[in-house]
């Protein structure tokens, strides 16, 4: 058994355990699943999995075998009219017979947005912005993000964003390209690693966008590619799940912190002890191992010098416990700790562990409804005299484990960023930046490319510097699923995913959100449905039932197509394997 096979078991055992179901638990899931969800007997032949595919996103990894990230903030505006501030919610078009989206504020437009700071490094060694094909605008984003040294300095610096990095997928498991790489025959695939992964249909449904192979130190070329595309977007740091104390994972979480380090000092990289999958009992282990990874210099540190450790499901283990672990850092290694526990019962351990925590911090419902909860917890942490770091999520779908969440297109997104907007979080993170096992990732992929990297680029700024971005360039993001919610599947996948308790009721749907500098006409098909809808100025999401077929937008004004997106897969009404998560594609780049 290889390194990584022995790690993928590794990370299967910790995402059942996040979940906190059992066997017999999800045994008990699928007996109580709608008919509709049930398998069909008998075995139907495989298609080939994205094999068609993946050889053209080769060449999105030519600026990386140099370790160049490409810039996607370049670019004069297209237009300098400001979106007028209507005051009102953010409209959503009607639609029989679905669960209503969560109201979401409208985006106010300031006078001006936040200009990027002169002079300042965006990241990109190239420095050449992005190439807009005809009649599209210049620049991957609706507005003009600042630098990354004005979103860090003043009151913007206080305000952290981390995006929670899963060691297990990296952007290559084996530096061999990508339409014969590990994860196209082994994750992707139904059969992949011996037919282990075949009761579920794969292990995966979505990868990182692939990267052509490197010579040298390829690993680490990577990763300081992935911290490139994080800076780039606005973020401050990873908080990195350490999930092993040796082996593969303990080997890429050094990496990553060298990584850091040499692309860039101020980017962070939080430790988060992952409690559902260390397995010492001894105090000391686990102190000296934090030791080896803080005393790095990209170790995540507050002013005053105290190393932040934020342990996953830190109720795991007993206050004491930690205390023990905190004075062995202290006295053994001379580090000083702030302690950021992660809870997966909050209302539970918060007032037992308030008198050792830093702050406090909890993983999130990832579904678009429940999220009020959120504005309790943070009053309830400054309560205290504690930080709060807010989850922000955009969707989560695990075939392995048989469950999902209805994200409702871009809402759980748009959701979880208004609460940590709204409600005063001091801290966020996302969860989560690459756990592909989760269908959570916001870090760039295959059937997503930037496109949630770019929304939260958006809402990023918004929390740092407590001013709306103004909107400069039309962009259209798109997302729909590429099969029904109900849609049964002819593979001999036996394991199918049902919808986890407490979340919004499944909804086949595709939404089209609109970033306009002015108002204009959305011209939409949806498989053979065509309809248009006339968009506001600023923020706008439009609902439409999904089709089978493809589906697509242009933006229309004064006679012009301003902006247009099109999902690279169409929507089939009979699927091999079921694959619930959200595509999504953006106006603003080309697709993968």
């Amino acid at each position: 058994m290889t390194a990584d096979r022995r790690a993928q078991r590794r990370a299967e055992r910790h995402a059942d355990r996040r979940t906190g179901r059992s066997a017999a638990g999800r045994r008990g899931a699928r007996a109580d699943r709608p008919l509709s969800h049930r398998r069909r007997p008998g075995f139907r032949g495989r298609r080939p999995l994205l094999a068609t595919l993946l050889s053209v996103f080769l060449l999105v990894g030519v600026c990386a075998a140099t370790g160049v990230a490409w810039d996607p903030f370049g670019g004069a505006s297209v237009q300098g009219t400001a979106a007028t501030d209507t005051g009102a919610p953010w409209p959503v078009g009607p639609l029989p017979d679905t669960t209503p989206e969560a109201t979401v504020p409208a985006v106010p437009q300031p006078e001006q947005s936040p200009a990027p700071t002169a002079g300042t490094d965006t990241g990109n060694d190239a420095g050449a912005a992005d190439a807009a094909p005809a009649g599209r605008p210049t620049g991957a984003l609706p507005f003009d993000l600042p630098q990354p040294a004005a979103l860090r300095s003043g009151d913007a610096g206080r305000k952290l964003v981390f995006a929670h990095y899963f060691t297990p997928y990296p952007l290559s498991l084996d530096n061999a390209s990508a339409d014969s790489d590990y994860y196209t025959r082994n994750y992707l695939k139904p059969d992949g690693e011996s037919g282990k992964h075949e009761r579920y249909g794969g292990l995966l449904r979505d990868r990182p966008l692939p990267v052509t192979p490197k010579n040298g130190s390829w690993e680490l070329a990577n990763l300081q590619q992935e911290v490139r595309t994080a800076r780039a977007a606005g973020i401050d740091g990873f908080t990195l799940d350490m999930l092993s104390l040796s082996g593969k994972n303990w080997e890429r979480s050094h990496l990553l912190m060298e990584a850091a380090r040499s692309v860039d000092p101020a980017f962070k990289v939080m430790l988060m002890p992952d409690m559902t999958s260390l397995k010492t009992d001894d105090p000391g282990v686990l102190a000296d191992a934090v030791a080896a990874l803080g005393k790095t210099p990209a170790a995540h540190r507050l002013p005053d010098g105290r190393l932040v450790v934020s342990p996953f499901k830190a109720e795991e283990k007993s206050v004491a416990w930690w205390t023990s672990v905190m004075d062995i850092l202290e006295s053994r290694h001379g580090i000083r700790t702030a302690f950021v526990p992660l809870f997966l019962d909050f209302d539970g351990n918060s007032a037992d562990f308030a008198p050792i925590s830093h702050g406090f911090s909890e993983w999130g419902s990832r579904s678009y409804v429940g999220q009020e909860g959120s504005t309790r917890d943070v009053k309830r942490a400054h309560g205290l005299g504690k930080i709060w770091m807010q989850p922000v999520s955009v969707q989560d779908a695990r075939p392995n484990q048989g469950i999902y969440d209805e994200a409702g297109n871009t809402a759980t997104l748009r959701a979880t960023w208004t609460r940590a907007i709204d409600d005063g979080a001091d801290w966020v993170q996302l969860t989560t930046w690459n756990d592909y096992s989760e269908g959570s990732q916001f870090a760039p992929s295959l059937h997503n490319g930037h496109a949630y990297l770019d929304l939260t680029s958006f809402y990023l700024t918004r929390f740092k510097t407590g001013s709306w971005p103004k909107i400069v360039r039309d962009t259209l993001y798109l997302t729909a699923r590429t099969q029904f919610a109900s849609a049964d599947p002819t593979g001999d996948q036996s394991l199918l995913m049902s919808l986890r308790k407490g979340s919004a009721a499944p909804r086949d749907t595709v939404e089209v959100l609109s970033f306009l500098v002015a108002p204009g006409d959305v011209r939409t098909a949806v498989g053979p449905v065509k309809a248009s809808h006339r968009a506001p100025a600023g923020v706008h999401a439009e609902l439409l039932p999904l089709k089978a077929g493809s589906s697509s937008a242009r933006l229309v004004r004064e006679g012009k197509a301003r902006a247009e997106v099109e999902l690279p897969q169409p929507v089939d009404p009979t699927v091999e394997i079921q694959d619930l998560q959200y595509q999504a594609a953006t106006s603003g780049r080309d697709t993968p």
